[in-house]
């Protein structure tokens, strides 16, 4: 699989970054939060943090109207999710998605609203090419999964689907509306699965058989079959991890990093590298409730 190293990350907004801070409570690591303090840890304090909000981008939009119609697809009888049925649901899922946040309907305005939904229509017929919803029932779709971890992680995402064989065995699909990654990048899409594989085994004590990444623009899938032991070793990686986040939390050190991705990071106009100012820092969040921001539905399907 190979994609440029330059092709921006389908989530990237080049919008400055409204300086409204949302509602602060715990934080927790997400696949996105995680990879966010790897990549930038000022990145990781602006989202997670400081909750400063992002505009939302026509790809992400996408990745979330394709969600909504794949995720209705699967609340049908199977006999009744034939890829006819499911161009159908489109408009409705758009609908649904423009009513929870109307102020995404200017990023489809340029291009036209039946041109976006084409491109919704596309990757939905895609599906039908790389799997057959009408041969399984899956357990559940679009589940949000969160696990304390026994030293005080706290690991939180969203799950697009669980599928569970009669034998037992237990498998976690995960859509993706971009293209698959290059070597370079990788390594992120199987941070991911090891962090949905590790969550599932410390929720349900059950190792998954497969988990499976679909890339829909480029019909490509991505499959992992994990070993314990070797999640064993991704828990005390991630707690490690955490560790280095809490000790920046308590100085408020979250240092910047450049990379290739700064141009297009959404709070690049913040940044001290690029002649920008942090907001004060606000403090550790004292903790309180869980439910959180730190990986909305929006992250969960657009990357």
């Amino acid at each position: 699989m190979h994609s440029p190293v330059s092709t921006p990350p389908a989530d990237a907004a080049r919008e400055p970054a409204p300086a409204v801070p949302a509602q602060r409570s715990r934080p927790a690591l997400s696949p996105s939060r995680a990879m966010d303090f790897k990549q930038c840890p000022l990145k990781y304090r602006f989202r997670a943090i400081d909750r400063i909000p992002e505009p939302p981008t026509r790809n992400a939009v996408r990745g979330t109207v394709v969600h909504a119609v794949l995720e209705d697809l699967y609340g049908l009888p199977a006999a009744d999710r034939r890829q006819e049925r499911a161009v159908t649901l489109v408009e409705p899922a758009w609908a649904r998605v423009l009513a929870d946040q109307p102020e995404i309907a200017g990023l489809v305005a340029d291009n036209g609203l039946d041109g976006f939904l084409g491109e919704v229509r596309a990757l939905v017929e895609t599906y039908y090419r790389l799997e057959d919803p009408t041969r399984f029932d899956p357990e559940s779709c679009e589940s949000r999964v969160e696990v304390e971890l026994d030293d005080g992680v706290l690991l939180r995402g969203f799950v697009d689907r669980i599928d569970v064989a009669p034998t037992g065995q237990l498998r976690v699909v995960d859509y993706k509306t971009g293209r698959a990654p290059g070597l370079a990048q990788e390594t992120k899409a199987l941070f991911q699965l090891k962090f949905y594989a590790l969550v599932v085994l410390r929720t349900r004590g059950i190792l998954p058989t497969q988990l499976r990444l679909i890339y829909l623009a480029d019909e490509q899938i991505l499959t992992y079959a994990p070993d314990e032991d070797e999640l064993v070793r991704f828990e005390r990686t991630l707690s490690a991890l955490w560790q280095a986040i809490l000790a920046a939390g308590r100085t408020g050190e979250f240092q910047p990093s450049t990379s290739w991705l700064c141009g297009f990071c959404s709070y690049k106009n913040l940044c001290p590298e690029f002649g920008g100012t942090p907001p004060p820092y606000p403090g550790w969040p004292d903790g309180g409730t869980t439910e959180s921001p730190d990986e909305t539905l929006l992250d969960a399907v657009s990357e």
